[in-house]
């Protein structure tokens, strides 16, 4: 009970930090996220050994949970603060995203992973689909905030966040592919993949998550029109919601994760933006809330001695992940993305995919369905090098941004 009474602590304590200097964080070099993590590695076992999660039981299991829990959270979140018609007036830019981008994200990360490593195609494609979705939760620090409120455009803002909103979900098939084709005869693996993977766990989590939002939406109404609901209740829905998607995801065997999304969308449609501007603050603390314990655990139980291993080749594999990933990706699919007006918005895009608690989610999964321990070693490094370097850069080029837009406006 002392360890669980000391995290505790350390979790409220660094939440009432964080939320009482968000303005001055929000213009820092030094993202949350990246702070929680080094305060994960201060308290744990290459610290102070304050905490020692594998006292706890099976670490990597309740990394994995915890990482589950935080993106349906930060999903909702992003479902109830896009325009309600965004993703159906902007499905062509989603689509070259989801269907051109995300696929080439995960077939570079691979390559490189292959190239610099040295290791068999399919291990690296474990990599591969463990990075290539935009996560959500690391995202937020630049979508959201006064520094990009204030900076960058709304446009740009609401495809990031529609992005990483879905291929959180999406990137499930691209994870599952290598583990199928490692596990089983190809045949078997791709019949397996097409009809269990992609229509049961995909389509039937997406549609599994429209009928509870719809439902739950409906049932809001119903409620206000009959004086039934109190003003504060609307935050104990939008979270029920959000439990119950994950929950009977899970227990019917479907991708929970994309379902949360897809709640979040339809319940949108039916409660038409109500109480928006309290929602979105409600639901940034709940962020908050639930961002800081995820890369708490991150820092207490991370591989150093296996990144150590890794030396060199790790290090700039990560470089290099950072860099090809997905920049290159944008440039060459900017004609088809009408938000990327100008050159300088186009590379924030490409720069700014940042790779977060969605790996970490999914190098879990990977490590304890395949065996394999590569997605976890490599993916874990290169959230790593991502929080770092997209949270140190996050804040400046925002600015820049809004110095180059403001200069412009001047000129003309």
């Amino acid at each position: 009970m002392g360890q669980l009474n000391l995290a505790l602590t350390v979790v409220g304590g660094l939440v009432l930090f964080v939320g009482l200097l968000s303005s001055p964080l929000d213009r820092s070099w030094l993202s949350t996220p990246l702070f929680a993590f080094l305060i994960g590695v201060a308290l744990g076992p290459h610290g102070l050994s304050a905490l020692d999660p594998m006292e706890w039981g099976n670490a990597k299991r309740m990394l994995e949970e915890t990482a589950r829990l935080t993106l349906g959270i930060s999903l909702m979140g992003i479902a109830l603060r896009l325009p309600p018609s965004y993703p159906f007036v902007h499905w062509r830019s989603l689509l070259v995203l989801l269907g051109i981008a995300m696929p080439a994200m995960f077939l570079i990360s691979s390559l490189l992973t292959h190239w610099v490593m040295g290791l068999p195609l399919l291990l690296t494609l474990l990599v591969g689909g463990t990075v290539c979705a935009t996560d959500p939760v690391v995202a937020s620090s630049i979508v959201t905030g006064g520094v990009a409120k204030e900076n960058l455009p709304d446009s740009y803002r609401h495809l990031l966040s529609s992005e990483s909103g879905a291929n959180d979900g999406l990137a499930y098939p691209f994870v599952l592919l290598p583990i199928l084709l490692l596990s089983l005869p190809a045949g078997d693996a791709w019949l397996d993949w097409f009809g269990r993977v992609w229509l049961w766990e995909i389509g039937g989590g997406v549609l599994t998550g429209i009928a509870l939002g719809w439902a739950a939406g409906r049932a809001l109404q119903w409620s206000e029109e009959r004086g039934f609901l109190d003003q504060p209740s609307f935050l104990s829905i939008t979270l029920a919601l959000t439990i119950l998607v994950l929950g009977l995801g899970q227990l019917l065997g479907t991708n929970s994760i994309l379902g949360v999304f897809a709640a979040g969308l339809a319940f949108d449609q039916e409660v038409g933006g109500k109480e928006r501007s309290e929602e979105d603050n409600v639901q940034e603390a709940v962020n908050i809330l639930l961002t800081m314990p995820v890369f708490v655990l991150f820092g207490l139980i991370a591989p150093w001695s296996e990144w150590q291993a890794l030396g060199l080749q790790g290090a700039l594999l990560a470089l290099l992940v950072l860099l090809f990933r997905r920049l290159p990706v944008i440039l060459l699919l900017r004609p088809w993305l009408p938000a990327m007006r100008n050159w300088p918005i186009t590379l924030i895009m490409g720069w700014f995919g940042p790779i977060g608690v969605s790996a970490l989610y999914y190098a879990t999964l990977v490590s304890s369905r395949s065996g394999y321990d590569l997605a976890w070693t490599v993916g874990t490094l290169i959230v790593l090098a991502s929080m770092t370097v997209h949270g140190i850069t996050a804040t400046p080029f925002a600015n820049c941004y809004g110095r180059w837009q403001r200069r412009r406006r001047e000129r003309h």
